[in-house]
C-alpha cells in the first residue's frame, strides 16, 4: 500500500488533556474485512505508518479479515493523523497524551462506525500503550486486551532512554531537553524556527544510532543477527541502511510529538484513577494477555508481571517472547520466529475467550439489522 492508501476522520477541534487543542484534527485509519463482523482495533506505535502493522492481518493469521473487521489507526504525530508535518502553518504543536489518542479512536469506532462494542483491542509497543489505555479509559468497551511489548505506564529507565534518543535530536538545532515529558524548542510561536536540510540529517541520523543500541538486544548483536538473518554485510551498513534510513524517513517534529507521548504515558492519569496506578490497572475488566519479551532493553517483563500482578484476579496472563530480538520480538514483523510465536499465542487466547464475546455479538447483530 502507498503512504496514501487510507482514510481519514475528521474530528474538529479535538480538546487535549493537556488543554490545548488540535485545531481541525483528523484520525487517519485503515479497515480489513466487513463491517459487519466483530471488531478488533490495532493501533499504530511509535514512528510507525499504518501500513506498518499490517504484518500480522491475514486470511493465515489470527488477525483474519475474513473472521474480524479490524480497524487499524494512527498516532497523532505519526504523518498520517494530524501531525506537525500536515499542518497548514508550521510551529509547536499541542501536548498530546494517550488519553487523547484513545477518545479520537473512540470517537470514530463509535461515531463513524457506529460500533458499541469491540472484540479486541491489540498493538506493539505504544500501540501496547495505547491497549492499555483502552482498557482502562473504556473498561466496558471491548471483551479481549492483548498488548505485546509495551506498558501501562512509562518506566523511569524508559523515560531515560527516551531522553538520549529526544536529546540527540534536538541537539542538531541547537536545544537541549526541557526534561522528561518535555520537549526543549522554544514554545514561543514567534520563536519557532523550521528545520534545515543539514539540521534534519544530522539529527535523525544521530537519533537513528541512539535507537540501534536499544531496539535490539546484546545477544542480537552478539550473534550478529543483522547479519545472518536480516543480510546486512556488517555492523556500520547495519547502521547507516537499517537505522539510519529508518531515522531519516521520519519528520523530526512528528518524532517530537510521539516522544513526548511517550515519556508521559500513565494509565493512571485520568478520571477516576488520579495518579493511583494500581486502581487503574485493578479497574481492567477486558481478559488480558500481557506478552513482554524476555530480552526487551525498554519493556522488560518485571514490569508486566506487576502489571498483570495489579488486575484482578484470574483476568490478566502473562507470557514471555523466548526470543533474543529485544524489542523488535514485538514487531514489525522482521524476526519470523517471533511472529509465529505472537499469532499462536493470539489464536490461543482468542479461542479460550470465545465465550466471553456475547457482547460483541450483540452489537454485530445490531449491525447487521441496521
Amino acid at each position: 500500500m502507498s503512504q496514501e492508501d487510507y482514510e481519514t476522520y475528521n474530528l474538529g477541534d479535538w480538546e487535549l488533556q493537556s488543554g490545548e487543542k488540535i485545531e481541525n484534527a483528523h484520525i487517519a485509519f485503515k479497515t480489513f474485512g466487513d463491517p459487519k463482523l466483530p471488531a478488533i482495533l490495532y493501533p499504530s506505535w511509535f514512528s510507525g505508518l499504518l501500513s506498518d502493522n499490517f504484518w500480522l492481518i491475514g486470511e493465515d493469521k489470527t488477525l483474519n479479515p475474513k473472521e474480524y473487521f479490524i480497524i487499524v489507526t494512527a498516532l497523532f504525530g505519526n504523518g498520517q493523523s494530524s501531525s506537525p508535518s500536515n499542518q497548514p502553518t508550521p510551529g509547536p504543536f499541542p501536548k498530546v497524551a494517550f488519553y487523547d489518542n484513545v477518545r479520537a479512536q473512540h470517537e470514530l469506532v463509535t461515531k463513524h462506525f457506529g460500533i458499541t462494542h469491540l472484540r479486541a483491542v491489540v498493538g506493539w509497543s505504544m500501540g501496547a500503550g495505547q491497549t492499555f489505555q483502552w482498557a482502562t479509559q473504556y473498561p466496558e468497551f471491548m471483551d479481549l486486551a492483548v498488548p505485546f511489548c509495551g506498558s501501562a505506564r512509562t518506566s523511569l529507565h524508559n523515560k531515560v532512554f527516551l531522553e538520549g534518543v529526544k536529546s540527540s535530536l534536538i541537539a542538531a538545532k541547537g536545544a537541549r531537553s526541557a526534561g522528561s515529558g518535555e520537549v526543549g524548542i522554544q514554545k514561543d510561536p514567534s520563536e519557532f524556527r523550521i528545520w534545515t536540510a543539514e539540521e534534519k540529517e544530522t539529527g535523525l541520523k544521530a537519533m537513528g544510532r541512539v535507537y540501534a543500541g536499544w531496539g535490539f538486544s546484546q545477544a542480537f548483536y552478539r550473534q550478529k543477527l543483522y547479519e545472518t538473518v536480516l543480510g546486512y554485510k556488517g555492523l556500520e551498513d547495519f547502521m547507516q541502511n537499517f537505522w539510519e534510513k529508518w531515522a531519516c524517513s521520519k519528520d523530526p517534529e512528528n518524532i517530537l510529538v510521539m516522544i513526548q507521548t511517550w515519556q508521559n504515558g500513565d494509565v493512571s492519569q485520568q478520571e477516576p484513577y488520579n495518579g493511583d496506578f494500581e486502581k487503574a490497572l485493578s479497574s481492567i475488566k477486558a481478559k488480558t494477555l500481557v506478552l513482554p519479551a524476555k530480552t526487551d532493553l525498554y519493556f522488560p517483563p518485571e514490569d508486566s508481571e506487576y502489571e498483570v500482578a495489579c488486575m484482578s484476579p484470574g483476568l490478566g496472563k502473562l507470557d514471555i517472547f523466548p526470543s533474543i530480538w529485544g524489542h523488535w520480538a514485538g514487531g514489525p514483523g522482521d524476526s519470523k520466529e517471533d511472529v509465529e510465536w505472537l499469532d499462536k499465542q493470539l489464536a490461543k487466547f482468542f479461542a479460550e475467550s470465545k465465550s466471553d464475546g456475547i457482547a460483541g455479538l450483540v452489537d454485530k447483530v445490531k449491525r447487521t439489522i441496521l
